[in-house]
């Protein structure tokens, strides 16, 4: 019932997007205003994502009912967003309050599209890994469209789009899907006696490849500290983020300040960490320098 009563405000207040060329002298300004619901941080920063835009400073509100955030934002160049495709795009995508998360899934997924089938994979990294999947593909007929692969800690994850060779288009027959994950677990297991792969059909969805690397690092925890010396590496201390964590428990809140390097999609990547991790962000600061980025997030339990 409580669930019902959600949707139903959230029917009755959508989301409210003002983009603002006018009151900053060096940035746009996109304040966005919402119904509160868990997971709208995320949705909003990953469109921003998504259009390549530099965030330069943020202001991240919530009474635990409503959502009020705003972003200094310019392009690659350093520039205003003046191009009205974009603006569009980002008022299109936030008012419309469609952003969609999928849940967490296997090591091994594979997603039918009409355009290209998506394969999602998760394992133990090593040499040579990529080279076996790709010869996997190419020996099954499969054409790949593109791919992005992350690795960290050993582990190691990866978003491939494919065709069918002959057609161009996304394969659709079970039974050589079935061969492909088979094929492919097999790979990824290798001779490594850790962690066994695991293999899903994926249920169709919209899904963002960076979004969707990231859950599958974190599914695999590669998070998790590698106690073997032959993996371990020596770290630039100097160049290392500096994360403090501070428990308010009077407030029920833990204040957490990070700076670091700056980088694109930083924010972008944190807030998809603390999301996985089931923290709610309830108040914000972001503000980067000209190399550096500073930034303080509330966060509840």
């Amino acid at each position: 019932m409580d669930d019902e009563y959600s949707k139903f405000v959230r029917r009755m207040n959508p989301p409210r997007v003002v983009i603002d060329n006018d009151t900053c002298e060096d940035a746009t300004v996109i304040q966005v205003d919402s119904v509160n619901k868990h997971g709208i941080l995320l949705d909003v920063v990953q469109v921003l994502a998504e259009v390549n835009l530099i965030i330069t400073k943020a202001y991240i509100s919530s009474d635990g009912v409503w959502f009020m955030d705003v972003f200094n934002v310019i392009d690659q160049n350093g520039k205003k967003i003046r191009d009205r495709d974009i603006i569009n795009y980002i008022q299109m995508r936030l008012e419309s309050n469609a952003s969609f998360v999928p849940s967490m899934r296997d090591s091994v997924g594979v997603m039918p599209s009409e355009e290209h089938t998506s394969i999602e994979l998760s394992g133990t990294d090593r040499p040579g890994l990529l080279s076996e999947m790709c010869a996997v593909l190419a020996d099954l007929h499969c054409n790949v469209v593109n791919a992005e692969i992350w690795t960290h800690n050993a582990r190691a994850a990866a978003v491939v789009h494919v065709t069918d060779d002959s057609t161009g288009c996304a394969i659709k027959d079970l039974n050589r899907l079935t061969t492909i994950k088979e094929l492919l677990c097999n790979v990824l297991r290798g001779n490594s006696e850790l962690k066994a792969a695991k293999m899903t059909l994926a249920t169709p969805g919209v899904t963002n490849r960076d979004r969707r690397l990231h859950q599958l690092m974190f599914a695999d925890r590669d998070y998790e500290k590698v106690e073997r010396a032959e993996l371990q590496r020596i770290e630039d201390k100097g160049s290392r983020p500096h994360v403090t964590a501070l428990d308010c428990s009077q407030k029920d809140y833990t204040v957490v300040t990070m700076r670091s390097k700056d980088r694109p999609k930083l924010l972008f990547d944190i807030i998809c960490t603390l999301t996985d991790m089931q923290y709610v962000v309830f108040h914000g600061m972001v503000n980067t320098g000209r190399m550096e980025a500073y930034q303080v997030k509330i966060n509840s339990f």
